[in-house]
């Protein structure tokens, strides 16, 4: 990249876009200006890219999340330009660190779900797969949080503040989505997803939701202002924020609008492309499109590319239902069942009845070769589409769709034997494996460019970081001292600067010197962020007991948002700062150990975090967990997995050696035995420690500022609310096993050579994990497409 054409573009771009010199320029103005010149720069290859594609099957991925992180230090690695822009930035006088730490994180993801995506897509230009995304562009994301008065609250995620230079407006590929109620344009905005080395650009379509007119102008002469801008406001809402509120009806239809409007938008889009380059013969758009479904959000394109075949293009509904079949394949995330989306009819009624007829007219057909299968109503029903006055997304995911896939070995393996045993024996040959992976550009050649570079030295070039398999050359320095003293003082400088930042983010002074036990991921009961903290709470009172407890110091930090109207989360969150308040303010504790929450924990924030990590917090209970890729980040990094025998971790133990982490708890098989006995009183009544810390709850120890919330925590555990039965994720049941396990984690920690070692073994043995992988097994086993040169 020629460093003195960027120079002159971003002169340009400041005094057209700024009106000042570029050495008057404020760092976000900088940010703006190469970010902008770096896109001329790879303008001519993204369309060569898009035009070498045409001649080739491609992949169209549809997901509601892309969990993108920032571009700019993750396209400067990609076009393998990063140290020839520091160069440049240092001869203006700024950090390149500076400049990248101006960019918000784009609000377009919230989850694991979302992160994936992103790594495919990072990984798809990689490995030079015809693969295009399809999203939307969200103008507030999920939300910003911040903590008050020792809970969560939340704020608009405004991330479009300094602009979005790394999209292209296209407003001649403009499309309408129709409802009931009102008609709605379709902004496409492409993000350009550069392959490493920068010769392969993919295409990244967000669809950004305007209004046909902007506003009613006789309503604002007549003074109606509110009225006159109504509908603006209306159609902005589609696309104003990810996942809004749903406990209402409203709230309801917004989220429904929402997926039919991202889903109507490409199919739209995906069909005048085939028609503007293969004509109307539609028996072969199977031969050119394959659609992966990432997750329920966006299944509603199958009926509506039924609906443009039959009701735009003449076709005949069963051969449309036939083209379909061959198209649409289906990604499960979850075997959660509020996590399987089922919206009620009479929502759909109301949006587009037209797409409900459709849906019926589907179950019918299932339901007629049921039937002629020798199925009863009562042997049908589990598959059903229609029942309960509510259609059933993933029913019809797996009904229409050729392919099934989960996303770990363990979670695939429940889906065939009970979550969907019903769907295995009828279509054995739909269902698949893909273990997710990670892509290891950002989170180690980006994340981590002090481990990246002592990698490529040690290996003797930078191939590895196209093929992570090559990172098992690694294992022959296992006796070397030397290169584990390397190894682990990276780490010690990762902890630290995680630790400055930790301190001008949160204004809390962590110690780098101790263990930094971390646990980042999404909010949610099974994650069991409890657990953690209940043990953190035991060992508090221990240490308050015996200050010599022979412990390594040690430093437990959680990341984690809740949603909003999750009650339960928002009080895990309020314990773990009440416990943190407490023991940070300890004066004899606080040497031994520290809490942290971090605030607004995302993708930038987890770049920090996952390097600088000693442990891996992985407990999930067994069998609820699909897979996990924050798991894959950490270990990628060096840091063992203290988990359950869950989602990936199990494939994690498997490559780097349960001598090499820490397993422990429930298995799924152990939950099976239990379940129908389970008695988690028993558990606090037999164990002291664990009753001590449920008492803690409501005796007083721990404010949780007047709400209650502490209390109906305690019941949930140990009597059960409202329709949950009594700890339904096994806390109690798997408190004494964690503790046990933090204990050898402890032990381990003391011998530093052993950990490095440990670290090591994580690092070599995380090649399979990387999402180049994941992505190509989908491509050759589900798709059917070929990298394109």
């Amino acid at each position: 990249m020629e460093k003195q054409c960027i120079k002159e573009y971003m002169e340009m771009y400041s005094k057209i876009a700024y009106g000042k010199n570029l050495k008057y320029a404020t760092k976000p103005e900088i940010w703006g200006a190469l970010s902008t010149a770096l896109m001329s720069q790879i303008v001519d290859k993204w369309h060569d890219t898009r035009k070498a594609y045409k001649a080739h099957k491609a992949a169209y991925y549809l997901s509601a999340e892309y969990l993108m992180g920032r571009a700019l230090g993750n396209n400067l690695i990609n076009l393998q330009a990063y140290d020839e822009i520091a160069e440049l930035l240092k001869e203006l006088g700024v950090n390149v660190n500076e400049i990248e730490e101006v960019e918000e994180d784009a609000a377009l993801g919230n989850g694991g779900l979302g992160r994936l995506a992103a790594c495919f897509m990072d990984s798809s230009a990689t490995m030079h797969l015809p693969v295009q995304g399809y999203g939307l562009r969200y103008r507030n994301g999920l939300f910003k949080q911040y903590f008050k008065d020792g809970g969560q609250l939340e704020e608009a995620d405004e991330w479009l503040g300094y602009g979005d230079p790394w999209s292209i407006r296209k407003d001649d590929y403009t499309v309408e989505v129709k409802f009931q109620d009102m008609t709605v344009k379709a902004i496409p905005y492409d993000v350009p997803i550069i392959g490493y080395g920068g010769e392969i650009i993919n295409t990244l379509r967000l669809w950004q939701a305007e209004p046909l007119c902007e506003f009613n102008f006789n309503l604002f002469n007549n003074q109606e202002y509110d009225k006159a801008l109504e509908e603006k406001n209306r159609t902005e809402d589609i696309t104003r924020v990810l996942y809004p509120n749903d406990s209402n009806d409203q709230g309801k239809l917004l989220r429904l609008k929402q997926q039919y409007f991202l889903v109507s938008a490409s199919m739209q889009d995906i069909v005048r492309d085939f028609k503007k380059h293969h004509g109307n013969v539609w028996g072969d758009f199977a031969k050119w499109h394959a659609i992966q479904l990432n997750d329920t959000h966006p299944v509603l394109a199958i009926p509506e590319l039924i609906r443009i075949l039959v009701d735009e293009e003449g076709e005949e509904f069963d051969k449309a239902l036939d083209i379909a079949r061959t198209t649409f394949a289906y990604t499960n995330h979850t075997i959660l069942q509020e996590a399987l989306e089922k919206w009620d009819i009479r929502l759909m009624e109301i949006l587009f009845p037209r797409i409900l007829q459709i849906i019926k007219a589907i179950d019918e057909r299932l339901q007629t070769e049921l039937g002629h299968k020798g199925y009863t109503m009562e042997k049908m029903n589990p598959c059903l589409i229609l029942k309960d006055g509510k259609v059933h997304m993933a029913n019809l995911a797996i009904y229409v769709g050729f392919a099934l896939n989960g996303v770990a070995k363990l979670h695939t393996e429940i889906l065939k034997e009970t979550e969907l045993h019903h769907w295995y024996t009828l279509y054995p040959y739909k269902f698949q494996n893909k273990t997710n992976g990670i892509t290891p550009r950002r989170w180690l050649v980006l994340a981590n460019r002090e481990l990246a570079h002592l990698i490529t030295n040690r290996l003797g070039n930078e191939s590895w970081a196209m093929d992570l398999t090559k990172l098992k050359q690694l294992t022959k320095y296992i006796e070397d001292e030397g290169f584990l003293e390397e190894l682990m003082a990276i780490k010690h400088e990762k902890k630290v600067q995680l630790a400055h930042y930790i301190e001008e983010k949160e204004g809390i002074t962590i110690d780098p010197d101790s263990l930094f036990d971390i646990q980042v991921k999404r909010l949610h009961e099974y994650k069991r962020q409890h657990l953690n903290a209940l043990y953190i709470l035991d060992l508090y009172f221990r240490l308050k007991e015996n200050p010599e407890l022979d412990i390594p110091k040690v430093t437990f930090i959680f990341g984690a948002k809740a949603f909003p109207g999750y009650y339960r989360a928002k009080s895990i969150i309020r314990l773990i700062l009440a416990i943190a308040d407490l023991i940070n303010k300890d004066e004899g504790v606080s040497k031994k150990m520290k809490v942290v929450f971090v605030s607004n924990y995302n993708v930038s924030y987890a770049q920090k975090l996952v390097p600088a990590a000693d442990l891996s917090k992985q407990i999930s209970t067994a069998g609820k967990e699909a897979s996990g890729t924050g798991n894959m980040k950490l270990m990628l990094n060096g840091a063992p997995t203290f988990g359950t025998y869950d989602g990936a971790n199990v494939e994690i133990v498997g490559e780097s050696g349960e001598e090499n982490n820490f397993i422990f708890g429930l298995r799924v098989e152990d939950i099976e035995k239990l379940q129908n006995n389970y008695n988690p009183r028993a558990y606090y009544e037999q164990n002291p420690d664990l009753k001590r810390v449920l008492d803690a709850l409501v005796d007083g120890t721990l404010n949780d500022g007047g709400t209650g919330c502490f209390r109906e925590l305690y019941d949930s555990l140990l009597n059960g609310v409202n329709w949950d039965r009594a700890d339904q994720y096994y806390v109690l049941a798997d408190f004494k096993a964690f503790k046990e396990e933090q204990e050898k984690v402890f032990e381990a920690y003391k011998n530093k050579k052993k950990w490095a070692q440990m670290s090591l073994m994580n690092i070599a043995n995380s090649g399979v994990f990387s999402s180049d992988r994941t992505i190509m097994q989908y491509a050759n086993e589900i798709w059917g497409i070929n990298p394109v040169e």
